[in-house]
């Protein structure tokens, strides 16, 4: 990279960051103030930290117990972090997080910060096999879950745990709550040695979920995220895609960075959420394609969400019509970014990006750089020829908890994904790189044959997967779920999509299904798909 490209991102970076409010650079004082927290607390605790000391008496979360100022969450942590340290938790602690969405999850991601400790989100889908194993890699030394996640945690080995949420407080067990009340103090904690690290965990679509250490190279990385998503500071978000995966964590971080209020609830529900943008005259909501998916499909919405201004999708692929479809009923406002666990934002698509060319994942903000890669490691410069999509960014990557890393070149980390790029700079990505199908021959991405089937009026949602061929070494085969009330055949649908692809595209079998199976954000349990038939 250029020393003039350093330049430009720079002098671009801090244009975006002063635009969205986040830091005033006309005093520095600000900026030395944030990168100081970020240093001491870690990415979690240190925006917290700074909107305390700004609006102490703003709203920071909603949750269905009501709100509570940046004030109060920072006592809060500081109270629980008190408890834990006289509990012999510090800066050597591992605390394993099993929660849904709500103040017991927030005050815990914020007291693991001030501790200096290492915080490890879990997802609430994980199994009882899986979990034990993830526990054991990651050293998790304390665990903290949600009273319905008791069943889960039963069988894992002895350890401290304290319950995040109950329906009623129970006598004999720790909990987040009593932790707090029965503090000494509340006042701030010891600044420990480190900052609090923040392991993330991937989607596990392929096995056992990894763990990736989070991190941020630079304090004006940040712009990332504001550079194609107009969020500006003292406005409201709600949150409806999970806390513990990328998506729902780093627009949590950033919108406590802006000093804004999050509203989150435990389980989502399409009317409460739109009921939640009504109350709170939210600006920004973020969800996973299946959230926008039920979203849309309620047709009339009933309520007033004339105040976003942002719907922020990630967290799996948004298909061409369902982001058409959102589009139409929301109004321009829809924003689809691409991302991943080890390379946080990559590209984000703005609401004209999506109109000129839906199924876009748009191009990518101030700071990161993306390159699409043969196989011998050489630049695909040609529009709609495909590359393997490598980028470079100040979200740093700091390997997988395991030692492994993924594939780098020239500094530059290996998405995983394959793309290519339009006439105008736009990526699209046809698939994951091991979801390739080969058919006959011919290379198949299950994306692209998944986009088709979905422009079916009559389909709500599919999917596609390689299955072993004695002639053809695999063929495809189709899993599709209607909309409700439509009568629709494999015959009728296979005719459809030879109008649009390739023959060897065509699924040689497809399966009408009820739903597919998901994880908690959307993306498809392809390992699972064979149970439906």
């Amino acid at each position: 990279m250029s020393v003039r490209e350093k330049l430009d991102d720079l002098v671009h970076s801090l244009g975006v960051i002063s635009r969205s409010g986040l830091i005033d650079i006309r005093r520095p004082y600000e900026i030395v103030r944030a990168r100081k927290a970020m240093n001491t607390y870690g990415p979690l605790a240190g925006p917290a930290a700074v909107a305390a000391l700004k609006s102490p008496s703003a709203i920071g979360l909603v949750d269905e117990l009501g709100p509570l100022t940046f004030g109060q969450l920072d006592r809060r942590a500081n109270a629980l972090g008190r408890a834990w340290l006289r509990r012999g938790l510090g800066e050597d602690a591992v605390i394993g997080l099993l929660a849904r969405d709500h103040r017991g999850a927030v005050s815990t991601m914020i007291a693991a910060g001030k501790l200096g400790a290492t915080l490890v989100p879990l997802n609430t889908g994980i199994g009882t096999r899986e979990l034990a194993d993830v526990v054991k890699r990651e050293g998790v030394t304390f665990l903290v879950h949600d009273e319905e996640f008791t069943g889960v945690v039963a069988d894992l080995p002895s350890m401290p745990t304290c319950l995040a949420w109950t329906e009623e407080e129970p006598e004999e067990k720790d909990t987040i709550e009593k932790f707090i009340l029965g503090s000494t103090s509340d006042e701030p904690l010891p600044v420990p040695r480190r900052p609090g690290r923040l392991i993330l965990l991937t989607s596990g679509t392929g096995g056992t979920p990894k763990g990736a250490e989070r991190g941020i190279a630079k304090p004006l990385a940040v712009a990332q995220f504001l550079d194609r998503i107009p969020l500006r500071a003292g406005e409201t978000t709600v949150i409806a895609a999970p806390l513990f995966h990328g998506t729902g964590l780093s627009q949590f971080i950033m919108s406590f960075a802006l000093g804004n209020a999050v509203v989150v609830l435990r389980r989502f529900a399409p009317e409460m959420i739109l009921s939640a943008v009504e109350q709170h005259r939210a600006t920004a909501l973020v969800v996973v394609p299946t959230m926008l998916q039920r979203l849309v499909n309620l047709g009339k919405l009933g309520h007033d969400t004339s105040s976003l201004r942002i719907i922020l999708v990630a967290g799996a692929a948004l298909s061409p019509d369902l982001g058409t479809r959102a589009l139409d009923l929301f109004g321009e406002v829809v924003h689809n970014m691409y991302g991943g666990t080890e390379v946080s934002v990559v590209t984000v698509a703005t609401p004209q990006d999506l109109r000129a060319a839906p199924g876009t994942v748009g191009r990518p903000p101030v700071g990161c750089h993306i390159a699409l890669l043969d196989e011998t490691g050489r630049h695909v410069s040609r529009p709609g020829v495909q590359g393997r999509v490598f980028v470079r960014s100040d979200l740093t990557f700091h390997g997988y908890t395991d030692g492994n890393s993924t594939t780098t070149i020239n500094g530059m980390v290996f998405t995983g994904d394959v793309g290519h790029l339009d006439n105008d700079g736009r990526l699209f990505i046809d698939g994951r790189d091991d979801d390739m199908i080969i058919s006959g021959g011919e290379n198949v991405y299950p994306v692209e044959v998944e986009n088709a089937l979905a422009d079916h009026p009559d389909v709500a949602d599919a999917a596609v997967v390689g299955v072993d061929d004695d002639e053809f070494g695999q063929r495809l085969k189709g899993y599709v779920v209607p909309v409700p009330g439509a009568n629709i055949t494999a015959k009728t649908l296979e005719e459809f999509i030879r109008t649009t692809l390739a023959r060897h595209k065509v699924p040689r079998e497809i399966v009408i299904v009820d739903e597919l199976p998901r994880n908690p954000t959307g993306k498809i349990l392809r390992r699972s798909l064979s149970d439906l038939g």
